[in-house]
């Protein structure tokens, strides 16, 4: 088990503030997370979720969510998905991202990261991680794929 799913365990199974305090110390290993205030809700093997709340700090010129800030979202829920995912003996790089923007991100929006548990033993050391960004009303407002380079640790 990964120290991410550890940690995932230990702060989620305290009520009210477990979510929260897992979010504030994800944001810590990797600052610039912080920026955004994710809290995640979901974290486990292939499947990871986090909520960006819509506040002034991460609005563009129209009031709503930027896009940078999706992404930001995206790629954080994405850095967990792969702690946990990724088998022991592999390691992971992000390639890129694809991405479109398809709503206006008028609300919180819960970023979704997901792949599928063949994906991280096979050959191929191109992963593609499935992510979208969702509004409150059900309407996805980002989606794409992030790409990852795995391969075999040394």
């Amino acid at each position: 088990m990964s120290q991410v799913q550890k940690l995932w365990n230990t702060t989620s199974a305290i009520p009210v503030v477990g979510e929260r305090l897992f979010s504030f110390a994800f944001s810590q290993k990797a600052p610039y997370f912080a920026t955004i205030r994710p809290r995640f809700t979901v974290v486990e093997p292939d499947h990871v979720e986090l909520v960006i709340p819509k506040r002034r700090r991460v609005h563009n010129h129209i009031g709503t969510v930027h896009a940078i800030a999706l992404c930001n979202g995206l790629e954080a829920a994405m850095g967990a998905l792969a702690e946990v995912s990724i088998p022991r003996t592999r390691r992971w790089i992000p390639k890129g991202m694809d991405i479109a923007y398809t709503a206006k991100a008028t609300s919180d929006i819960t970023c979704i990261a997901e792949t599928d548990p063949e994906q991280w033993t096979s050959d191929d050391p191109d992963l593609h991680v499935r992510v979208r960004g969702v509004r409150e009303d059900g309407v996805v407002v980002i989606e794409g794929v992030i790409r990852l380079w795995v391969t075999e640790k040394p």
